[in-house]
């Protein structure tokens, strides 16, 4: 596939067909508060830091978002386990203090539905870390979300996380292989990097699942089980992710 990738600060008018190209996310995963509170933003406060990715057709087909932030700021110098909510915290803080950016964290790489399987989330990671390296950082870190963790959700992270394959000795998990072989290694686990919580009610519209048993639920694309409650009326999914980091 032929493709042309630009930033949103270059292509500005391309703010809506980025926001609306089709996903695949969960609904269940885009609950997250502090997601919903910062993801938007992205594009509007950050959008040399989004890049978008245009087929023959000039249709979108694939974006990645990133954000600034200062690491090494007094108080932090570690990647947070809080992981993707916490970066994003971060990154919007460091921009309302004037605080000097120091390292760029990945937030997302999507890729339309009928564009997946074709090497598009790697030439965009590849895309993310040349434009991070043009702005002058020396490198990216990544809270990576195992795309297929979820098809063993009572595996610990830590187990799952540092499987290697036999042959090449790279990561099991198909989306931390790509990170690798595009050179990151692995930092640390996030154990709680993203949140969502609700009452059953909402569980039950997000997911089509009745949520009336007391304890784990397997929920179809969640990297682990849900907290159900059914006497307090809530569940709670705390995410895992891995982080990972690209020395550019």
């Amino acid at each position: 596939m032929e493709l042309k990738v630009s930033s949103l600060a270059d292509r500005p008018e391309m703010l809506g067909p980025v926001q609306d190209m089709p996903d695949t996310w969960p609904g269940f995963a885009t609950q997250d508060p502090v997601g919903n509170a910062h993801y938007g933003r992205i594009p509007v406060e950050f959008p040399e830091y989004v890049l978008f990715a245009q087929d023959e057709r000039g249709q979108v087909v694939a974006h990645a978002y990133s954000v600034p932030f200062a690491l090494h700021a007094d108080g932090r110098g570690g990647l947070p386990a809080r992981g993707w909510d916490q970066v994003l915290v971060w990154a919007f803080a460091d921009q309302r203090s004037g605080a000097r950016p120091d390292t760029v964290s990945a937030i997302s790489i999507v890729i339309a539905p009928h564009a997946q399987g074709l090497g598009l989330s790697g030439r965009m990671l590849a895309a993310m870390r040349d434009s991070a390296r043009a702005k002058g950082f020396t490198e990216v870190v990544a809270p990576v979300r195992p795309n297929a963790k979820h098809l063993e959700p009572h595996t610990p992270i830590e187990e799952y996380a540092h499987r290697v394959r036999e042959e090449d000795g790279l990561p099991y998990d198909p989306w931390l292989r790509v990170h690798a072989r595009a050179g990151a290694s692995i930092e640390r686990v996030a154990p709680a990097s993203m949140t969502v919580a609700g009452s059953l009610a909402e569980w039950r519209r997000w997911t089509g699942l009745p949520f009336d048993t007391q304890g784990d639920i397997e929920v179809p694309g969640a990297l682990v089980p849900v907290r159900c409650e059914p006497e307090r009326d809530y569940a709670v999914y705390v995410e895992p992710n891995v982080w990972m980091r690209h020395r550019l």
